[in-house]
């Protein structure tokens, strides 16, 4: 299973479609605080629009308290990673949790995670006229990725047929 991890997010709306973006793939979602805005089921309901009573999601007051609950495959997008997502295997063991992990929008991932994990940090290859993308579209774009290598299990190939 695939897991979206979002360290300290600051924009609701990034959030809003990364929920969307998780209930579409089947995709856990982790939060770790702080967050950029309040936290209720009444406004991630708002910026979610329709989706979030589908969200499976959870909560973290720091990365020491995700880290202690949770363990499988951690890889980390970070401008300073060496390797692309292509590069990543991210179905080299269909039994271990895939953990996508992406910092907040103003400074991404603190240094210390990223020396910890060397060999597991990635970089989306773009020209040197912006230093990142959008949070939202990285993590569709990666989560694809990963998705694509695992050849997208449980999703529909073809669209299903709605009342």
């Amino acid at each position: 299973m695939n897991h979206v991890v979002l360290f300290e997010p600051e924009i609701p709306q990034n959030t809003g479609n990364i929920i969307r973006t998780c209930v579409a793939t089947n995709t856990v979602l982790h939060l770790i605080r702080p967050l950029g805005f309040m936290f209720s089921e009444r406004t991630f309901k708002r910026f979610a629009v329709n989706h979030f009573e589908h969200l499976d999601y959870r909560l973290y007051d720091d990365f020491d308290d995700f880290f202690a609950q949770n363990s499988g495959r951690f890889y980390f997008l970070t401008r300073y990673g060496e390797q692309t997502p292509d590069r990543c295997d991210f179905a080299l063991d269909a039994k271990l949790p895939v953990y996508l992990i992406f910092g907040k929008e103003s400074t991404g991932l603190p240094e210390a995670v990223r020396t910890a994990y060397p060999g597991h940090c990635f970089r989306l290859p773009m020209t040197d006229k912006v230093r990142s993308l959008n949070l939202a579209n990285t993590v569709a774009i990666v989560l694809y990725e990963a998705l694509r290598q695992q050849h997208y299990p449980g999703l529909h190939l073809t669209e299903p047929v709605r009342d």
